[in-house]
């Protein structure tokens, strides 16, 4: 337990680096797109901008989650950093309108003007740094085993893309066709909206105690090869945050002693945190149902 709240002060400090880059980077693509008259550059700035409440949320949801369990939150307070992530998706949405509103107004009215040259090299020294900063995060990410700065990570290398797409927009506008740049910034705002999409479903699912049915079913073929389990006859998974709780019912011999079904309990718990990093799970123990026969799916019963 020490070890994973020394690990979520390690993804802090990441979050804390691309804090630090997204500010100088929104204040520097805003000014210099709005002298260079670059409406990509300004949606590339706003991307950002989203991106410093995004990552000031998940930092405030990684200090809730060290919280240790109370008398009203009795498996911790994990489910900070999802709310935080829920709450990030709200503001992205609200960015990436704004964004298209101001894209489609500058294609219909034909407000679209050629950028200044200033605007390509802050669009590619923008790229260089996030990919850098992309690089640094997914390291430690991989090291700590944080889904939180992990996804910051990706997060920084979509946005160094970005910043090399404005790059090739600016340089295409610069070409006689001042259209690329507004139609640039039109294509920006929707992926803003795709990834508000993406973010708020996967925190929604989350936290309405969703889980993947192809983990569940990895763990039972995991758990049904250990000696002494006959049969998984119930499993149940849930997310609190970047930790796994699983529940799981298993059938045994009715004859086994205790001591022997607490052993293969041991095993099931080890195997599972070991091998695919659940944090807790709980395992019931019943005695094996001889009448029982597991239903298979319908083309099985059909041979």
């Amino acid at each position: 337990m020490q070890e994973r709240y020394q690990n979520l002060k390690i993804a802090q400090r990441g979050v804390l680096l691309n804090i630090s880059a997204y500010i100088v980077l929104t204040l520097l693509k805003l000014v210099v797109g709005q002298l260079s008259h670059s409406a990509t550059l300004i949606a590339d700035g706003s991307n950002n901008l989203t991106d410093v409440f995004s990552s000031c949320a998940i930092m405030v949801g990684l200090r809730l989650t060290q919280r240790p369990p109370d008398e009203h939150h009795q498996y911790g307070h994990w489910k900070a950093e999802t709310i935080a992530t829920l709450l990030v998706s709200f503001i992205m949405l609200l960015v990436g309108l704004s964004v298209l509103y101001s894209s489609v107004q500058d294609l219909l009215f034909q407000k679209s003007t050629t950028p200044d040259i200033h605007a390509l090299f802050v669009g590619l020294f923008s790229g260089i740094v996030m990919f850098i900063i992309y690089l640094r995060n997914k390291k430690r990410a991989a090291l700590i085993n944080s889904e939180a700065l992990g996804a910051i990570a990706k997060d920084s290398r979509n946005d160094a893309w970005t910043s090399f797409s404005t790059s090739a927009a600016i340089i295409g506008a610069n070409f006689h066709m001042p259209w690329l740049d507004g139609a640039a910034a039109l294509i920006i705002g929707l992926l803003i909206l795709k990834t508000a999409y993406n973010i708020f479903s996967a925190s929604a699912f989350s936290l309405s105690d969703g889980f993947d049915d192809d983990l569940l079913d990895e763990y039972t073929a995991a758990v049904q090869k250990i000696d002494g389990v006959e049969l998984v006859h119930n499993i149940q998974g849930r997310s609190y945050g970047a930790n796994i709780f699983v529940d799981i019912i298993i059938w045994v011999d009715p004859q086994m002693t205790v001591r022997r079904s607490h052993h293969i309990t041991e095993k099931i718990e080890s195997l599972l945190r070991r091998k695919y990093g659940v944090f807790d799970t709980d395992v019931h123990v019943e005695p094996w149902d001889i009448d029982y026969e597991p239903q298979l799916p319908n083309e099985l019963n059909s041979h």
